[in-house]
């Protein structure tokens, strides 16, 4: 699957003079990522499938007469009487056909991220920014000072993760306004300059428990991530 590119190399631009701005004041490292979404979701999918081919069934099983005259009218005409093998060939059917075509519309993004529930999308970009702030920030810095700060588009969700010794100075709600700062532009589709914002703020708040030391080194890259 190709995933949507959001920012052109000047929008690029924005976010990384942003990093490198706001880490002239800290030792802090920060990381940007900017995602087209956090997973695939095929199991929501296949649950939301499944779980309507059997409410088709069970409608079936409750009310067998309307979906019987209905198949008497399209394919014969004339109603019958149905055997047992017929109507459990029927039922059969009509589970597949429910499947299929739950499955096949929710091919169409935007209805299959309609689906998911809140929760499941908090809990999925969460894990995924973990997974991204391991591979590309945790315990990568001289003092562990590395954050990531992780956009997730499809989702509408953004993470804000810290190494150690950053978390145990700056309670999690502290990141809030720089939550805040950057999806206020975000939502009206300044992407970049969102993402510049949440970083100025995250700089500003390590600037202050983290201040950077003359002998202090860039170590991490300041480039945006975009996958």
């Amino acid at each position: 699957m190709v995933m949507a590119s959001y920012l052109n190399a000047e929008q690029h631009k924005i976010v990384s003079d942003a990093v490198a701005s706001a880490e002239e004041t800290t030792a802090g490292e920060i990381v940007t990522v900017l995602a087209d979404r956090s997973d695939g979701y095929t199991d929501v999918s296949l649950v939301w499938a499944l779980a309507l081919a059997f409410t088709a069934m069970s409608l079936f099983a409750l009310l067998p007469v309307p979906f019987q005259d209905l198949w008497d009218s399209l394919f014969g005409g004339w109603r019958h009487e149905w055997t047992t093998g017929e109507i459990a060939s029927l039922t059969i059917a009509l589970g597949l056909i429910t499947f299929i075509a739950a499955w096949a519309i929710q091919l169409w993004d935007a209805l299959r991220f309609a689906l998911i529930p809140g929760p499941v999308k908090f809990a999925r970009v969460h894990a995924q920014a973990v997974k991204h702030f391991k591979v590309g920030a945790e315990r990568r810095t001289h003092g562990r000072t590395g954050v990531l700060l992780y956009l997730s588009m499809r989702e509408h969700r953004a993470e804000i993760v810290a190494d150690e010794p950053i978390a145990a100075k700056v309670d999690a709600e502290v990141w809030g306004e720089a939550m805040a700062d950057m999806l206020a532009e975000i939502k009206e589709g300044r992407i970049a300059e969102g993402l510049a914002a949440g970083v100025r703020d995250v700089g500003a708040v390590l600037s202050d428990h983290f201040p950077r030391a003359e002998d202090d080194v860039n170590e991490l890259p300041d480039r945006l991530i975009e996958v």
